[in-house]
């Protein structure tokens, strides 16, 4: 299995690996867009309802497919009692339909909400949300990976991955925005914003 998923990411390797036009991600200052949605168990997650009790981190991902999400993920739920620790919140959102978020869920052991953005609602308010172009689209079906299979009726529009971080105000106070779908933000680097 691990073979197949580096074989995958060394295919995909060039895929996405560019800027995706339109999305620029809420700056550092802004206020977080409230927001509500199910988590993996059906239970309805509300950000300002979750503000209440600390820092909320908010990680956008771009699906169960994704290598680098899996592993930025699994690095988080091995983490969580950190986060934890500083009084915080850890919520994952993906433009994935609900049996894919099962599928991350299995793969990453993620025990914190886990959220399917239906409509894009959120992504789109955060900025982070983009349209897939066609040539990307036909060169990921090559790999067995189908963006309407996989999100449904979100189609094929993915996110920028992002993590934000929300302090109890509502305001964001920490942004990791990066285009390059294979940097991703350290653990380390997260808990010492919170």
């Amino acid at each position: 299995m691990k073979i197949q998923s580096l074989i995958t990411a060394l295919l995909l390797y060039p895929v996405l690996s560019f800027a995706q036009p339109g999305a620029k991600g809420l700056d550092v200052n802004n206020k977080a867009p409230d927001f509500s949605a199910r988590n993996q168990n059906g239970k309805l997650i509300k950000l300002s309802a979750e503000l209440k009790n600390g820092p909320v981190v908010i990680v956008f991902y771009r699906g169960q497919w994704c290598p680098y999400c899996n592993r930025q993920l699994t690095a988080l739920q091995d983490s969580l009692p950190f986060i934890k620790e500083k009084g915080a919140t850890l919520i994952a959102i993906s433009p994935e339909k609900p049996e894919n978020v099962a599928k991350t869920i299995e793969k990453t052991k993620a025990s914190y909400p886990v959220l399917f953005d239906e409509g894009l609602n959120i992504m789109k308010s955060y900025d982070v949300a983009y349209a897939v172009d066609s040539s990307t689209i036909d060169r990921y079906l090559k790999f067995g990976i189908d963006f309407n299979e996989a999100n449904g009726s979100n189609g094929a529009t993915l996110p920028v991955p992002t993590v934000y971080i929300i302090d109890q105000k509502g305001v964001i106070i920490f942004k990791h925005f990066d285009t390059d779908y294979k940097k991703r933000v350290s653990v380390r680097e997260i808990l010492s914003h919170l």
